[in-house]
């Protein structure tokens, strides 16, 4: 259970790390501080997961796959960026990919 918890921690602070790039890309430099900080909480809880035993492909695969659905997501609501029909698809198929990639390792 805690390596599930650390696992969504690490993914909460991927996301949060990219849109702070995103911020720091239109405006201010400093957003870049930002981003150094949650990407290396991001890393260091990811790394806590795999120390917890999770396996390495289970970890990056659901971690990828949330980080750019959210992200993508997000952009929309907060940045107005397009989210159209076949951007959904393609998240539809990377979560899809992942699940298959983990029932089939298992």
């Amino acid at each position: 259970m805690t390596a599930w918890l650390l696992l969504a921690g690490a993914i909460v602070l991927e996301v949060v790390g990219t849109l702070a790039l995103r911020m720091g890309a239109h405006g201010s430099r400093s957003w870049y501080i930002a981003v150094g900080v949650f990407y290396a909480g991001a890393f260091s809880m990811l790394a806590l997961v795999l120390a917890q035993g999770m396996p390495l492909g289970v970890a990056y695969g659901i971690w990828s796959a949330v980080g750019v659905s959210l992200t993508a997501v997000l952009g929309r609501i907060l940045f107005a960026e397009p989210f159209t029909w076949l951007s959904g698809l393609g998240i539809v198929l990377i979560v899809g990919g992942v699940l298959l990639v983990e029932t089939g390792a298992a």
